[in-house]
């Protein structure tokens, strides 16, 4: 009896929540090793939590990356991946190999499995709903650095966002563009989710990776950053507390909740259920960016 009043008490925790966000955006970018976990119960996780949300009334879109599937692809077509700043470099033969991983094959699979548990998805190639411009990055001398097709998305196509949700359907989306020249571009997952969430002016941003959340030492999760003001990311950045990776990210989360998205989160996509954990209890996990 115990156990099913402790059952009782979890939900009515969650009671507020389910109130609150009915009927309202989220945006989940999905991405981390456990995409391709060997294990079906961690692929499977998050297919759950996007469900469940859908059940509770509420919007989520998804947009997935896949980076590690990319690198193996590229390793199998006899290419060495590169990366700048954090940034993969994206030649010709890397852009075909990114619009077939993260379109055709990534894409329908993420979407098979939240079908798969009676939930309602549809794909999107983001070459169909994100247009780009091209990426150049400044070297330490203060040199441009050419990363190939690489792009950052400046524009989404809402249209067919919004009337997938109208339906009922959950849009998944990948992280490709059209980039200004009529050329597809491989663009960062993290920036198109939070240019997803901007344009549809999302409640809420979750981005979930294989990192606990923001970590002042990368070595040690006990330095979890529950909470990372805006203000305090230059001084981060600085540190080198902010890095690689995790520069996108962070500067994705801010653009976000300057431009009107209440809470964006960094979740670690390992831990069972994260997403609900972190929308629907008190304390919840990961990292939660604020003004």
């Amino acid at each position: 009896m115990q156990d099913l009043i402790a059952k009782a008490a979890t939900l009515l925790e969650a009671l507020p929540y389910l109130q609150k966000f009915r009927g309202a955006t989220f945006v989940v970018k999905y991405g981390g090793s456990f995409m391709d976990s060997p294990d079906p119960a961690v692929r499977e996780g998050v297919a759950h939590d996007v469900v469940f949300l859908e059940a509770a009334g509420i919007n989520p879109v998804v947009v997935h990356g896949g980076g590690k599937a990319i690198t193996r692809a590229m390793t199998e077509a006899g290419l060495q991946a590169k990366f700048v700043q954090g940034l993969r470099v994206t030649d010709e033969a890397t852009v075909g190999i990114v619009d077939r991983v993260l379109s055709r094959e990534i894409n329908p699979e993420v979407v098979a499995t939240i079908n798969s548990l009676n939930g309602k998805a549809r794909g999107f190639a983001g070459t169909d709903i994100f247009t780009c411009r091209r990426v150049w990055l400044t070297g330490p001398g203060g040199e441009k650095l050419d990363i190939g097709l690489t792009g950052e998305v400046i524009a989404v196509n809402t249209a067919p966002l919004l009337a997938c949700i109208a339906e009922g359907y959950t849009p998944v989306i990948s992280p490709t563009a059209r980039g200004e020249d009529g050329a597809i571009y491989n663009c960062n997952a993290d920036v198109a989710a939070a240019q997803a969430a901007i344009a549809l002016q999302a409640r809420r941003l979750v981005f979930m990776s294989d990192v606990p959340g923001l970590l002042r030492d990368p070595k040690d999760p006990a330095t979890l950053m529950p909470h990372l003001h805006v203000a305090e990311v230059d001084g981060l950045k600085r540190s080198g507390v902010v890095d690689k990776g995790m520069i996108p990210k962070v500067d994705s989360a801010v653009a976000a909740i300057q431009a009107g998205v209440e809470k964006v989160s960094f979740v670690d996509g390992r831990v069972r259920h994260a997403v609900l954990l972190e929308i629907f209890t008190d304390e919840g996990v990961g990292t939660e960016v604020v003004p």
